[in-house]
């Protein structure tokens, strides 16, 4: 999968020629001592790390998801957008500290039917959240670009949008149900195992590394190829439009009324919603790009990895998980709208006396206000 769940383990390569201990084979003899203090050290620290990401990522998300539920109540279709992916991320945190075990202990002990249904919610999860976030893109297209008066713009009521919500957790089985087969802890760890090797002639299956090739093209096309290629033409084609319709308004040659694109707030929210576009996509590509780029150098290469190839690749498969962390981080820093309510939110749950005001934030109409431009 495009998750790092098929590869939550300390193997951590898609690669079947990688040892179990990232370092086990690496070394010789005579460097055995401090192959294993090191090696433990490390491991300590990921756990550690893995746990710290858990807590960040569902305490972020479940703020986001307070936000959406106690001052939007969902209704519009930005908000139930925000939602699905704030939940996707959420419950994309929850395998993490069976993984931080997995890895202080460089062993599974939770058993093999506890592994595949550990992968496959956490596989589920992670296509989700890659889609909503993809989906979103799109809305904030047909909004911004093409205008509250469109035909589409007209078709984002927030009952279609839970239609959509609901289509994408869906969708994402496809990619990870024919998969869950491969998913086992019979080694030890809970990774993905390659089907047993084809009799000799047969044509019937794949061997070896042509396996681990499709396996791994296929997952960096849905989970992040695919998805990505939308996001930048959706984000590339809204900042050509909000900019032309912006020039327009400057020019005073705008016959659609679209006074607000002349205003000095409305320029703000352009360079917050500029802004907003440019952190989305790059957290994504970040967090993302090197899981998959090392998976294909290791792919390539084959074979026995070096110590600092395999520890890096770890660091990858806590950077993609990080990503769930990233959104609720971006909307506080860039969105007025949510930062005022986080606050808010914040305040109530201590019972403290809070001088945040929500009135001038809603978060209802997509087309309206800072949220609507995160």
């Amino acid at each position: 999968m495009a998750s790092p769940f098929v590869s939550n383990t300390s193997e951590g390569f898609y690669n079947s020629g990688s040892a179990a201990d990232p370092t086990a084979s690496f070394v010789g003899e005579e460097g055995g001592m401090a192959r294993k203090g090191g090696a433990g050290e490390f491991r300590t620290a990921m756990a550690a790390l893995y746990l710290v990401v858990c807590v960040a990522g569902l305490s972020g998300n479940a703020l986001v998801i307070a936000a959406t539920l106690k001052l939007d109540r969902l209704g519009s279709a930005t908000t139930v957008y925000i939602f699905n992916l704030a939940l996707a991320d959420g419950l994309f945190m929850v395998g993490l500290p069976f993984i931080a075990v997995q890895n202080f202990r460089n062993s599974w002990p939770f058993g093999d039917p506890v592994c595949k249904l550990v992968m496959v919610l956490d596989g589920i999860n992670q296509f989700t959240s890659v889609f909503c976030l993809t989906a979103m893109s799109v809305d904030r297209y047909v909004v911004l670009a093409l205008g509250p008066g469109s035909r589409l713009a007209a078709w984002r009521t927030p009952r279609r949008a839970k239609a959509v919500a609901a289509c994408l957790w869906l969708l994402s089985l496809a990619p990870v149900l024919p998969m869950a087969t491969h998913f086992s802890a019979s080694s030890g760890l809970c990774a993905v195992e390659p089907p047993p090797p084809a009799p000799r002639g047969s044509s019937s299956s794949l061997d070896g590394a042509a396996w681990w090739l499709v396996f791994l093209t296929y997952t960096f096309v849905l989970g992040f190829a695919l998805p990505f290629g939308v996001m930048i033409a959706a984000y590339a084609a809204l900042l050509v439009a909000v900019r032309a319709r912006s020039r327009q308004g400057r020019r005073g040659d705008d016959d659609h009324g679209d006074a607000a694109f002349r205003s000095p707030e409305a320029r703000r929210r352009e360079r917050q919603a500029t802004r907003m576009v440019v952190a989305v996509v790059t957290a994504f590509a970040a967090c993302w790009l090197p899981f998959y780029t090392l998976n294909f150098c290791a792919l390539r290469q084959g074979g026995e990895l070096a110590p600092p190839f395999a520890r890096g690749f770890e660091i990858a498969v806590l950077l993609s998980y990080a990503w769930s962390c990233a959104n609720p981080v971006l909307y506080a820093c860039l969105s007025d709208a949510f930062r005022t309510h986080f606050r808010a939110l914040l305040c109530r749950a201590k019972g403290d006396r809070c001088d945040a005001v929500t009135e001038g934030f809603d978060l209802r109409d997509a087309s309206d206000g800072d949220m609507s431009q995160a």
